[in-house]
């Protein structure tokens, strides 16, 4: 096994300005930078990332602790958190808490063990509620959900402006009797339905709305038993992609038509939500932006411990679509 004294020795330099070359470190010529690569290659040689990390007491590996892995909105943020973090030379290690308290606690404790540098972290509401990152012993930004009572760094969508505008903008269709269903575990939903409740009362409207655990299958499930009614409601509203996803199951098993029978809308610009017929209206969130901004504040967090607790909001983008084109107002 090729050791540092090798690549030193080949170098023409100290061990340690072979380990000032290897750790980025300044106050290194370009010329002492240049023969130790040089006999880095040669050699083939592999710092000993372990030991390093035994001397530094520090790791290069992050956590993301995702609410649930099957929703691609945090699948998107995934991928953006791991571009960033492979730009800075850093690992992650990603975790599915899939909205259980004791996973999240679980994956918590092994990130401690673990002695990573930093977490971003969707929290579930039992564990927002109660969240003292102090108590940690790393950095943690928080995304998607975050309450202000809560102390630490955060990136998140306008929640109540963008479900404002969404049901504002059935609003203006000519929909009247609009049921929003929304997440029940995070904030995120509670969130989105005050800005739903808000836009309704505006207008004068009766509002209708059901908390549900936010998953396709129980979105479909009470989408399933809102079709039945007679009449119909003019709009189901989504707070999520996977909420909308089970709504429209649901309304392709009963046969309806959107938007003439009834219209749709909902959060996340998945995919699928442009390609069916009618495509539908939604709210795009910036998932490349808050999956990067996110790492980033970790990074200026755990550079800088001391500084001012941040908080980015960001705006989501009206995508208005056929499955909401509008009826005369009633």
């Amino acid at each position: 096994m090729v050791k540092i004294v090798d690549v030193a020795k080949q170098a023409g330099v100290s061990t340690a300005s072979v380990s000032r070359v290897i750790s980025g470190a300044s106050g290194v010529s370009d010329e002492t930078r240049r023969r130790v690569n040089a006999a880095v290659k040669s050699l083939g040689y592999r710092p000993d990332l372990a030991a390093r990390r035994l001397r530094s007491g520090r790791t290069d590996t992050l956590g993301l602790i995702v609410s649930d892995i099957r929703n691609p909105f945090f699948t998107e943020i995934s991928r953006a958190v791991e571009d960033v973090a492979y730009q800075n030379g850093m690992r992650v290690f990603l975790c599915n808490a899939d909205e259980d308290p004791d996973k999240e606690a679980f994956y918590l404790a092994m990130m401690r063990d673990e002695n990573v540098s930093g977490v971003i972290l969707s929290p579930t509401l039992s564990l927002l509620k109660d969240l003292r990152p102090q108590d940690y012993p790393f950095p943690m930004v928080l995304v998607d959900r975050w309450e202000r009572e809560v102390e630490a760094d955060a990136v998140v969508l306008d929640n109540f402006d963008a479900a404002y505008r969404l049901t504002g903008h059935l609003i203006t269709q000519g929909y009247r009797r609009i049921v929003f269903l929304y997440g029940s575990v995070g904030s995120t939903g509670p969130q989105r339905h005050q800005g739903y409740l808000a836009a309704m009362s505006a207008a004068g409207l009766a509002p209708e709305a059901e908390p549900i655990l936010p998953r396709s299958e129980r979105a479909r499930e009470v989408a399933d038993r809102l079709l039945q009614r007679s009449p119909l409601p003019d709009a189901l509203v989504a707070s999520s992609g996977l909420v909308l996803q089970g709504i429209a199951e649901a309304i392709k098993a009963a046969g309806l038509k959107v938007p003439l029978e009834l219209a749709v809308a909902g959060f996340d610009d998945l995919p699928w939500t442009s390609l069916v017929t009618p495509d539908i209206t939604v709210i795009r969130q910036p998932t490349n932006e808050i999956g990067q901004t996110a790492l980033r504040l970790l990074l200026e967090r755990v550079a800088l411990p001391e500084r001012a607790v941040r908080r980015v909001v960001l705006r989501g983008e009206l995508l208005v679509r056929g499955s909401t084109q509008g009826r005369a107002s009633s």
